[in-house]
């Protein structure tokens, strides 16, 4: 049983001096982040859909443990809104699967304006090939019912669970393992994670793993200064304390979040 804990993407200029130490080239973030952290959730695939050899070039730069989740191009989610997934579905996966042993599930996030169409669901799901996890990600409550439920558990697909300033949607567990986002805290600075939300998810993962999760995946998206690193390893921390088994994480202290007075500070620019 594994957890694995970190953040949706890497590539964010404001990281810089927060966790990425001064000088050190763009072309070694992911380099350095994978010496201190297990697994990260591609983001950038969502807007971009990178090339193959792209994804080759990340799985060389990191170590032979290191988990990679990959989140779903929006032409298939948000153009397509899954309707003849097929090519672009194929299309995802030969460029996913250049990360070799590196690819960990893949987040399927669909659009606040797609209501539930568990048929249109399911055409996709048949299509997910033996070995690839996939996890759902939905926005629209409708979602949140029992025959979406069974569909999900039919197919060993899990449903991501999600924190927007809040759990939002059920917990359910579908398949053996388990996929956490974390997008808003309601700490300071903002949007960083309060203490009390952190624990209150360290009893969710130990609630998970005791109805039976055998890895659980959790990815911090509040990325603005700095909060996603340190809530991933403050997360990661309290997980351990409670006696589940977590994935290389750095300790709090190593990040700074808040205000960096810096003359050479460079302001975000996404990733």
């Amino acid at each position: 049983m594994t957890v694995w804990v970190g953040t949706s993407g890497w590539q964010y200029a404001h990281w810089r001096r927060r966790f990425y130490p001064r000088g050190l080239a763009g072309g070694r973030w992911l380099a350095h982040y994978a010496a201190h952290f297990a697994t990260v959730e591609i983001n950038a695939s969502f807007y971009r859909l990178p090339s193959e050899d792209q994804f080759a070039r990340w799985a060389s730069a990191v170590p032979p443990d290191f988990v990679f989740a990959v989140k779903a191009n929006r032409y298939l989610t948000h153009v397509r809104r899954l309707l003849d997934p097929g090519p672009a579905w194929d299309r995802f996966l030969r460029s996913a699967g250049r990360l070799g042993p590196h690819l960990g599930p893949i987040l399927v996030q669909l659009p606040p304006n797609l209501p539930a169409d568990p048929d249109r669901l399911a055409r996709f799901l048949q299509l997910v090939p033996p070995g690839i996890r996939v996890a759902l990600e939905f926005r629209h409550d409708s979602w949140f019912s029992a025959p979406v439920r069974s569909l999900l558990e039919r197919h060993g697909a899990a449903l991501c669970l999600v924190d927007l300033a809040g759990p939002r949607g059920p917990r359910w567990l579908t398949t053996d393992w388990a996929y956490l986002r974390f997008h808003v805290g309601r700490g300071e600075p903002s949007p960083c994670y309060e203490d009390a939300e952190l624990a209150a998810w360290t009893d969710v993962a130990a609630e998970l793993v005791a109805t039976g999760a055998r890895e659980l995946f959790a990815y911090f998206n509040n990325d603005p200064l700095g909060c996603a690193v340190r809530d991933a390893a403050r997360l990661a921390a309290a997980i351990r304390h409670a006696g589940l088994p977590v994935a290389r994480t750095p300790p709090p202290d190593l990040v700074t979040v808040g205000t960096i007075p810096s003359a050479d500070f460079t302001p975000p620019s996404g990733g």
